[in-house]
């Protein structure tokens, strides 16, 4: 099972993209832990977060970074700096592609 993460324009346009294999652990772990937002990510179809909802996501990814293992604080990283591309510009999603 693989997901990836991309900044998408409200257009479909992909800005950025993320294929680390570590992220399915990692939304799974948040499963786990009961976190919202991550934790509810769809492995097997498309998961979209706007921009308010980042509020929530990124404490989430900060927190599973900070308690993971290399590989997987490496894929929190990643779909962070991701994150910071959404926040920056209005009408971007961050979007988790299930398989």
């Amino acid at each position: 099972m693989g997901i990836s993460v991309d900044v998408r324009t409200f257009t479909g346009e992909i800005e950025a993209t993320c294929g680390h294999p570590s992220i399915p652990a990692l939304c799974e772990r948040a499963a786990h832990q009961n976190l919202p937002l991550l934790g509810c990510v769809d492995p097997y179809d498309d998961t979209v977060f706007n921009r308010s909802q980042l509020r929530i996501l990124i404490p989430e990814l900060l927190s599973l970074a900070d308690d993971s293992a290399a590989e997987e604080a490496e894929a929190a990283d990643e779909i962070l700096s991701l994150a910071a591309q959404v926040e920056r510009k209005a009408h971007r999603y961050l979007v988790f592609n299930g398989d």
